[in-house]
């Protein structure tokens, strides 16, 4: 659903290109959907964050966004920084693996997108 009014039209979309990326998933071994999946993107001194998988929908985590605005390394987001409380909890993975697993895979994001 969109917010456009009768009569109005998409005539362009612009997406700006980062000057570093990196996507990292893991799947679940049975079905190769994601567990978890980190894009890590950044843009001068911004840097933005998606998480699939882990949640009801893709959602942004901002405490990651800004350790690593303030370091773009592993090194800042290696203790995780995602409460596990809205997250998924199902027959693949607890909230608090999925949560443990965030981190670890935005770290590998990030070294895949300084690689």
């Amino acid at each position: 659903e969109t917010a456009l009014e009768e009569g109005e039209m998409i005539t362009e979309v612009r997406f700006p290109v980062p000057e570093r990326a990196g996507y990292v998933k893991f799947p679940n071994p049975a079905t190769r959907y994601a567990l978890v999946a980190v894009m890590v993107a950044k843009y001068g001194a911004n840097v933005r964050v998606a998480v699939t998988g882990a949640g009801p929908c893709v959602f942004r985590v901002a405490e990651i966004e800004a350790a690593l605005s303030s370091n773009f390394s592993p090194e800042s987001i290696e203790d995780g920084l995602v409460p596990a409380a809205d997250l998924n909890s199902d027959i693949h993975a607890s909230r608090d693996y999925r949560a443990h697993l965030i981190g670890v895979i935005a770290c590998r994001a990030v070294a895949e997108a300084l690689s």
